[in-house]
């Protein structure tokens, strides 16, 4: 009896709801991280280009390259910490899912615009800068497509609830009439 202490504990943690970084579990963090990482070695090879054919795929490339890096680095901050709840959006998983998505299918076009024989001078800081161009798309599709396996419910929710017309209750006939009227 000694041994047993007077109060045992009244909560126990939920298995599989433990989140490392914020609102990311651990694969979620890796693939934000992997993003992070190849759009800014991207955006950097691509600063070494000092030629180009047709500058506009170089440009393109750059502003992808660049807004991939800074909206992924501004994603995890807020996600990865408790900003996210005083920035006042509720529904976080279809930004990101929206935003993973979109920035996927940008660097893939970016990316294969800025490799096409036509559009550079073929120099090996080009191709390296495409070649990471294409791998960082992957990723970013690799993550929207683990976001759906992973939240496909919340996303799905979320997209349901910006269509639809709040539920109303029907109102039942008036069990007495006011004032006396028939």
């Amino acid at each position: 009896m000694a041994d047993q202490a007077p109060y045992q504990e009244t909560t126990t943690p939920i298995p599989g709801k433990s989140k490392i970084f914020g609102r990311f579990d651990i694969c979620g963090f890796i693939f934000k991280i992997l993003q992070l990482v190849l759009s800014f070695l991207a955006f950097v090879l691509e600063e070494i280009v000092t030629t180009c054919n047709a500058c506009a795929y170089l440009y393109f490339f750059e502003f992808v390259s660049c807004t991939a890096f800074l909206f992924t680095l501004l994603l995890i901050v807020l996600l990865a910490t408790k900003l996210h709840s005083k920035v006042g959006i509720t529904q976080w998983d279809l930004v990101d899912f929206a935003y993973t998505l979109g920035i996927g299918l940008l660097f893939l076009l970016a990316s294969g615009l800025f490799l096409n024989p036509s559009n550079n001078n073929g120099s090996d800081v080009e191709t390296a800068s495409g070649i990471l161009g294409i791998i960082a798309s992957l990723v970013f599709l690799a993550n929207a497509a683990y976001l759906i396996k992973t939240k496909r419910t919340d996303i799905l929710t979320c997209l349901g609830a910006k269509g639809q017309q709040p539920q109303t209750q029907p109102q039942s006939a008036e069990r007495e009439k006011l004032n006396g009227q028939p």
